[in-house]
């Protein structure tokens, strides 16, 4: 791209702006500042809604009431420790600590890189962040900052790394290519809102996969052509030193095989554990013996947290013991105590977040906002790719205030996918233009709860890297993906293509 290309100049121009603000702390002290302000204008003027399903009313609540402000000072450390992401970061942040800093993950970068040239670095980064999204959280936590490395250590940029990973595991949230947990919940909301029609129609969590998978396959050229065509000529050429302990690696080459060898064994063996616990005949605590179908997984997927800790843990600390990094235990408590040491910027944003989130959700704002939205869509009574491309305008709008997808997809569900059943839309693709549009934005947001630890990760390279800097980072990706998701849903729907394995795109009511 040319060094005075207008889009270069343009996301200059963001990234000034965006390191124009203060420190995201105090954006979020701002934020809350704006949502108490608001909440008190709410209540006053009684905004309200009905629930669709129980019918009761519910009523924007002033954070200046009593019960709130109790409820602040009260609940402080409930809500700093009930931060969605808080626990699963540290968590999993003790294994990966000893595992970064024994060698491991340089010694596997350095030999799957082997196989894959410079050219292929960014699809198969951002593949492999697709496939992640059944690691739920933790892929931001193992991927990311995986991916600066390996594209320093092949004399790239670190920071397309980390784009081309975050655009993969959060960006493209809407792409799966292998359906999973998230499926399973949103379907599951799916079918209950498709309930209050009569008989729920069948729904099973293949129903958003040929859409989602052939998402997840028309991004990865895209994003390609994004990260190595816009993203990383704006950044130029990388020359400052790695941080501290994330390219060590001074084992000797037959050292490292063997360290790597024994690794390999060790992790089969935590795999094997895992799946005799979800398959042993009369002991399998990672089942849901009284759920039915794939709700059936969901203490496994759960279970992939711990999973992910013991398994860098374990195979970091065989590996450091092969190659001499680590000499007892108390080299494996110096690792995990320095591995935490570096999420201590992340803790202290996260202490604000966690309360804007809290807040919003105990002001009642984001139920009352999707109600009505969903409201509002239905009256306009437009054509049925119109309402849809509508949805999800309107799920990428909330996206900007409101984080979680299910609880946003718990309050719009019940009204829009019987809305779009009795205008001959399946209730599966309606879930899939809602999930299109929840992901484009998640990229560029700073009230996103995952935002703060890429931005973290990302000062570990570079310690004035603002968050103008990762919004303009990131901001390419996020308007790619969304014109892609935007037609995509269009054509689709034009077409009128299944949306997975028994789930066409249209839907006809059952005559009585």
């Amino acid at each position: 791209m040319p060094a005075n290309s207008k889009t270069q100049k343009w996301l200059d121009r963001v990234e000034r702006w965006g390191n124009a603000l203060p420190d995201p702390v105090f954006i979020f002290l701002g934020l809350i500042a704006l949502l108490v302000a608001v909440s008190v204008a709410a209540a006053q003027l009684g905004w309200s809604a009905v629930h669709p399903v129980t019918g009761a009313i519910l009523t924007a609540s002033s954070l200046l009431s009593a019960e709130n402000v109790r409820k602040l000072l009260t609940l402080m450390p409930e809500t700093m420790a009930d931060f969605p992401p808080l626990g699963l970061i540290l968590v999993v942040m003790l294994g990966a600590a000893v595992a970064e800093r024994s060698g491991l993950f340089t010694a596997l970068m350095t030999r799957a890189m082997r196989g894959v040239s410079n050219r292929f670095l960014s699809p198969a980064i951002f593949l492999i962040g697709l496939l992640s999204h059944q690691a739920a959280d933790a892929a931001y936590v193992v991927l990311i900052p995986l991916a600066a490395i390996i594209f320093a250590a092949a004399g790239r940029h670190p920071f397309a790394g980390i784009a081309i990973a975050y655009a993969g595991i959060s960006g493209a949230f809407a792409a799966n290519l292998l359906p999973g947990q998230f499926d399973v919940l949103m379907l599951g909301i799916t079918k209950s809102a498709a309930a209050l029609l009569g008989p729920a129609p069948m729904l099973n969590p293949l129903g958003n996969w040929y859409f989602t998978a052939a998402l997840g396959l028309i991004l990865i050229p895209i994003t390609w052509l994004v990260n190595d065509r816009i993203v990383e000529p704006r950044l130029g050429v990388w020359t400052d030193p790695p941080p501290e302990g994330d390219m060590e690696d001074a084992a000797d080459p037959a050292s490292q095989r063997r360290g790597l060898r024994r690794a390999g064994i060790a992790a089969l063996v935590i795999v094997l554990a895992f799946a005799v616990l979800a398959l042993w005949p009369g002991y399998s605590p990672l089942i849901d013996a009284g759920a039915t179908g794939p709700a059936r997984l969901e203490p496994f997927y759960s279970s992939l947290v711990a999973g992910f800790m013991l398994l860098f843990l374990v195979c970091g600390w065989i590996y450091g013991a092969a190659v001499g990094t680590v000499r007892s235990h108390r080299d494996v408590v110096k690792m995990m105590t320095g591995g935490l040491a570096t999420m201590t910027p992340f803790l202290v944003i996260a202490f604000f977040a966690a309360h804007f989130i809290a807040m919003f959700a105990w002001s009642n704002l984001g139920p009352v906002m999707a109600i009505n939205g969903a409201d509002w869509l239905r009256a306009q009574q437009l054509a049925t790719p119109v309402m849809l491309i509508l949805l999800l305008l309107m799920s990428s709008v909330f996206d900007l205030v409101i984080g979680s997808a299910s609880a946003k997809w718990s309050a719009m569900a019940p009204i829009v996918v019987p809305m779009l059943m009795l205008l001959g839309v399946s209730p599966e693709m309606t879930t899939a233009a809602y999930r299109m549009g929840d992901s484009i934005f998640n990229i560029v947001t700073p009230v996103a709860s995952n935002f703060v630890l890429v931005l973290v990760l990302a000062q570990r390279w570079r310690a004035d890297f603002g968050v103008g800097s990762l919004i303009a980072l990131m901001l390419p990706f996020s308007i790619a993906i969304g014109l892609t998701g935007l037609c995509l849903v269009g054509l689709w729907t034009g077409l009128e293509l299944p949306v997975g394995p028994g789930a066409p795109a249209t839907y006809a009511m059952p005559l009585p």
